[in-house]
């Protein structure tokens, strides 16, 4: 059996803007409701949701059998979580928090195999499904795609140090947190937060690596990729539900009063 290719990654290296939905309702039966939909990756989120690997196993296992590529973001920069994604077949992780190099580097070493890296080795993973992957300890680095999410004031001053390491495939710029570490929590919108993600992308590019973004607003979204973002996720599956679900209530709601 051959290497799974990783479409994900072959795309943003070519410049194939590549449109995401943020998952973070933590279940396979939910996802696979998406997973029909048109976008080309989806990032099943750890941090800041009640997922986790058994939960991301399943998931990966619906997308499987859909179009979207998955990007799994970790709940930290931890080699132990990273390695268990990769068993479990994740090829594209997103690492959140990652303030410089030297913790870009330790990503990097978390991703690959010694004398390269630190990921332990087992021959009897879903990742090279079962052993049946011929090479795959070889050729594994080929195909794994790593993002790192700067999010903070202090990253951004980093950032052409964390691109110029190697093994780093792409940035991304979090908005929910960079806005709170400039003292806008919650206030994405905010000019000087606007400016700082603008910024930020056009020094990603500028630096060489693809650029990333998550923006609920279709304007930002479109003034993002622009300015040269490749992966960008353009809503939240949470946040469609509870939206559509507001909406549709305050509908008939007003109906009734009427």
């Amino acid at each position: 059996m051959d290497m799974p290719r990783n479409a994900f990654k072959q795309a943003i290296f070519e410049g194939r803007q590549q449109i995401g939905l943020w998952c973070t309702l933590s279940s396979a039966y939910a996802l696979e409701v998406v997973a029909g939909s048109k976008f080309d990756w989806m990032l099943l989120d750890t941090e800041h949701s009640p997922g986790d690997v058994p939960s991301v196993l399943s998931q990966l296992q619906v997308l499987a059998g859909h179009r979207p590529s998955a990007v799994v973001r970790p709940a930290a920069n931890d080699a132990v979580l990273i390695k268990k994604y990769l068993d479990i077949g994740a090829q594209t992780l997103l690492i959140p928090y990652v303030q410089n190099a030297e913790e870009a580097h330790a990503a990097v070493a978390a991703v690959r195999y010694p004398p390269d890296g630190i990921r332990g080795v087992s021959a009897l993973t879903r990742a090279t499904q079962f052993g049946r992957v011929k090479g795959y300890a070889q050729k594994v680095a080929e195909e794994i795609c790593l993002l790192v999410q700067v999010e903070t004031a202090e990253a951004l001053d980093e950032i052409e140090a964390i691109a110029a390491v190697d093994g780093v495939d792409g940035i991304f710029v979090g908005p929910g947190d960079l806005a709170a570490s400039l003292g806008h929590a919650g206030d994405l919108m905010n000019p000087r937060v606007v400016a700082a993600v603008e910024d930020a992308i056009r020094r990603i590019r500028a630096a060489g690596k693809p650029a990333g973004v998550l923006t609920g607003d279709p304007a930002f979204a479109q003034r993002c990729i622009e300015l040269g973002c490749v992966f960008t996720a353009v809503g939240v599956d949470a946040g469609l539900l509870a939206r559509a679900s507001d909406a549709l209530a305050e509908r008939f709601a007003g109906l009734v009063q009427a």
